[in-house]
């Protein structure tokens, strides 16, 4: 049975089509992007079709997709639906409260985050940055173009910025559940989890609209925040900075690691391409003969708007795999739900983030 808050989120973005009660800028800003391009127009590569045995029922074969993805990822613990939350220390700058916050985000394992509160009255859009660590997106260190959290809080956003501190120092990169040893759960799948615990601390927050709540990160955390926003359906609108939408065998697509979806028991594979002599592990070569790829779970955004800023990882050839999600908003009467920009570096840019800035002010500022 449908989600009930899927079924308003449905209803809500139903009336989100450009043209309509946008600013201009915003609008010239994203169209273009939300244009497949010519060339690669009802292409849809050598991907198998998620549509495939749909007979007038999506959400019947949505619901397969997501239950054979948890099957293959593991079953998520429950979720801290009322989370605890510890204030470590606030500090008031430039018209933004920065909080320093720490809560639960898997069974036994807590986190620090930086919370971001501009001024203001009443409920906001909000929405979760993920990376490496919290520092980052909150402009706390001298990353340029990756301090989402901070600018989207200048823009009136309430944010939220998480990352694996602890696991980046050690270079183990992700969460493992229940430990790193004897992990129940593919770690990106964890990492989702996470997150969705993160949501639920937005959402408890009274200056937060919970309908209104989306996620971005760049490259691994672009990984994270895809995952994120495939496996659990509150995120209201998800983008992600060049992660690698879809498996190849580009270096940094490289979701065979053990701290993505090829985890295995240590001593790990050596960081590297997959060779002969040092082969995949774990889930990821299952993945791949069973000729699975990641488009099955883009699916589980359909109707929700998606994002995909692209860079070095993500070419514009990515439309194909993008066209099945595409497609599917079609069939479920929606447009205008699924865009990708392009650079040629790995590295977001003023331009590109101005789009996604443009692109969470569009989707989640807006009410119909």
């Amino acid at each position: 049975m449908r989600d009930r808050s899927l079924f308003i989120l449905f209803f809500l973005i139903s009336f989100w089509q450009f043209g309509g009660g946008q600013e201009k800028s915003s609008r010239e800003l994203l169209k273009p992007h939300f244009t497949v391009p010519e060339r690669f127009k009802d292409d849809f590569g050598g991907y198998r079709s998620p549509l495939e045995g749909v007979d007038g029922n999506w959400e019947e074969k949505r619901n397969a997709i997501k239950r054979e993805w948890t099957d293959l990822l593991g079953e998520w613990p429950d979720l801290f639906t009322q989370p605890e939350v510890k204030t470590l220390e606030s500090i008031p700058d430039n018209g933004i409260t920065r909080h320093k916050i720490q809560f639960q985000w898997l069974p036994g394992q807590v986190t620090n985050a930086w919370l971001l509160i501009p001024e203001g009255e009443g409920t906001r859009p909000a929405v979760l940055t993920v990376y490496y660590e919290p520092e980052t997106a909150a402009g706390l260190n001298d990353k340029e173009y990756r301090d989402f959290a901070l600018q989207l809080a200048r823009r009136g956003f309430v944010t939220l910025s998480i990352g694996t501190t602890e696991s980046t120092n050690d270079k183990t990169y992700s969460l493992y559940y229940p430990d790193i040893d004897h992990s129940t759960l593919q770690p990106l799948s964890a990492l989702a989890c996470a997150a969705a615990n993160a949501w639920y601390v937005l959402a408890s927050r009274a200056e937060v609209d919970a309908e209104r709540i989306g996620i971005v990160g760049h490259s691994y955390g672009g990984k994270w925040a895809m995952f994120a926003g495939c496996l659990f359906d509150k995120f209201a609108a998800v983008a992600v900075s060049d992660p690698g939408i879809v498996f190849d065998n580009h270096p940094s697509v490289n979701y065979w690691e053990p701290w993505y979806l090829g985890w295995h028991p240590r001593p790990w594979r050596k960081r590297a391409v997959i060779s002969e002599g040092n082969p995949a592990r774990g889930l990821y070569p299952e993945l791949i003969a069973a000729g699975r790829d990641l488009h099955e779970l883009h699916s589980l955004l359909a109707p929700r708007p998606f994002l995909v800023s692209g860079g070095a990882v993500d070419p514009p050839e990515r439309w194909r795999a993008l066209n099945h999600l595409v497609k599917i908003n079609e069939t479920l009467g929606y447009e205008n739900r699924v865009g990708m920009t392009n650079r040629p570096d790995h590295s977001p840019n003023r331009e590109s983030n101005e789009v996604i800035y443009a692109f969470f002010e569009h989707f989640l500022k807006n009410r119909p």
